[in-house]
């Protein structure tokens, strides 16, 4: 055959091929186009068999399905000339379907009636739930444990929030939070960027045991952070504080380096970066916390006599002083419940001579009342001079509160001088060193008694005279308003009548 025939015998080919792909797409349309059918018609039929949607759908498909029922009867019957109203059928559909449609200007306004009434709504609420809130925190913190911990409580921007405003607080911090570092989340202090790249520095802490819900814990020092403290002695024998800078330079997270530090700077008077080396080490110890380790519960324990341990102590120690002197007594109060539920028993810190103050310094009053009661049956706090006045003290300003009734204020008046003349009883030698810090001059008849005379502090032993001495050095500012020293001057008349007229209290004290 020739070129040219076989040309044509080519094309018609390719000409036959594509007829047959045409007839193929159509067949497929037609298919997929009483599929659709069937589809429409098996949906129409469920929508009539259920009830309740008809009822529910407000005859929108049921009426669209009519109508084309009657276009098809009248295409059968007279063929296209009805063509013209089934395109006015469709037409009006359409009309009523933009009729159902809202302009965005309407849907904006729902928008807004509704957000002003879930405002409304909410602010009811809060009125109307508003005491039963408070009532429901109150009997919350009744049923806590009396050492229970707050986590927002340990952040003393809380408490200078509180003072200040969030905005005096905060300051430039908000502009810089974009450009922050992501840090672990801590609930103690707060990475700073200033701070060097944290490595961990080979402490860990483990679980030790677990009974009767207390659990007992313990820090650890690998190889590495041991070799480190061998050096730590070479520089404390060295009596040189920059060798404490060239050893943080290698390992910034040292504890025992930042707590030396700390002090030197604390000594040259410069308190900013004496608190901040004490709250890298709290971050350090923060960061090796096992799992199971909780601030808050109150039922985790740490062995003082552990050298592990004792470091832990003193950062949360030297941090809740530096919360103190900054105005932050609230903060420095949780610090001090939590060093003193980490071992309640020996209390290795003396806790419980500053607790009173605390309490006294950021008015929790109840707080301090209810250690009281619950410790007084096996810790003897009647004991010590600082709870004795204390409380009474507490008690005197829970009755000048304006909220109280009038039976309930004369209740607790009633105690609270009862306490201070039992607390002046037992330790006599605190009154004249307590007026003396207050440049307050007694009474002739008060400073010439042999009762609360300089043999009064001449017998006390020398535990009981350091002890009294602590809680006046301490807490003679809180003794400053005129209202207490009324209160003080009227009960030690009280305490004088019945000193005279030998009451059997008197000499048990002087016996005990």
């Amino acid at each position: 055959m020739s070129s040219r025939a076989l040309r044509r015998l080519k094309g018609e080919q390719r000409a036959q091929a594509a007829l047959n792909a045409l007839k193929l797409n159509d067949e497929d349309d037609k298919d997929e186009e009483e599929q659709m059918k069937s589809d429409k018609t098996a949906h129409r039929q469920k929508n009539i068999s259920n009830i309740f949607e008809l009822i529910g759908e407000a005859g929108v498909d049921v009426c669209a399905s009519d109508e084309e029922m009657a276009e098809r009867i009248s295409d059968r019957q007279e063929g296209a000339p009805l063509e013209k109203d089934a395109v006015k059928n469709e037409k009006s559909n359409k009309k009523k379907k933009k009729k159902k449609k809202k302009t965005p200007a309407e849907n904006g306004r729902d928008d807004l009636i509704v957000e002003d009434d879930i405002d409304a709504f909410l602010e009811t609420l809060e009125k109307k739930k508003g005491l039963s809130y408070q009532s429901a925190d109150n009997s919350t913190s009744e049923h806590r444990p009396v050492l229970y911990v707050e986590h927002r409580n340990l952040n003393p921007e809380t408490e200078l929030k509180r003072y200040f405003g969030a905005r005096a607080v905060l300051g430039d911090q908000r502009s810089k939070q974009r450009q922050r570092q992501f840090h672990r989340c801590t609930w103690m202090t707060v990475s700073k960027d200033t701070w060097p790249r944290f490595s961990r520095p080979g402490i860990s802490m483990t679980l030790l045991e677990s009974k009767d819900g207390i659990q007992h814990f313990t820090f650890e020092h690998n190889r590495d952070y041991q070799q480190v403290q061998f050096k730590f002695f070479d520089a404390v024998e060295s009596m040189d504080p920059n060798n404490f800078v060239v050893l943080l330079q290698l390992n910034p997270y040292h504890i025992d380096s930042l707590l030396q530090l700390s002090d030197v700077c604390r000594m040259q008077e410069d308190q900013e970066t004496a608190r901040d080396l004490i709250e890298r080490a709290l971050y350090s110890f923060e960061c090796a916390f096992h799992p199971v380790f909780s601030l808050t519960s109150g039922t985790c324990r740490l062995d003082y006599r552990r050298p592990e341990n004792r470091a832990f102590y003193l950062v949360l120690f030297k941090h809740m002083i530096f919360l103190e002197k900054r105005g932050c007594p609230r903060t420095a109060l949780e610090y001090c419940k939590l060093i003193l539920s980490l071992d309640p028993d020996d209390d290795p810190l003396c806790m419980l001579l500053i607790f009173d103050f605390l309490c006294l310094r950021c008015r929790e009053y109840n707080t301090l009342i209810r250690l009281y009661e619950e410790w007084e049956v096996h810790r003897n706090l009647s004991q010590l001079p600082n709870f004795s006045f204390s409380v009474a003290h507490s008690y005197y300003h829970l009755s000048q509160q304006e909220d109280i009734s009038l039976v309930e204020n004369q209740q607790l008046k009633q105690k609270s001088n009862v306490l201070l003349q039992n607390a002046l009883i037992m330790f006599p030698g605190a009154l004249m060193p307590l007026l003396d810090l207050c440049t307050v001059q007694p009474d002739a008849a008060v400073s010439s008694h042999a009762f609360f005379g300089p043999s009064s502090q001449i017998r006390q032993p020398p535990a009981l005279s350091e002890l009294v001495s602590l809680y006046v050095g301490r807490c003679h500012s809180l003794w400053k308003e005129a209202g207490l020293m009324l209160w003080l001057e009227e009960n030690v008349r009280q305490v004088l009548k019945r000193v005279d007229s030998q009451d059997p209290y008197v000499e048990d004290c002087q016996n005990k």
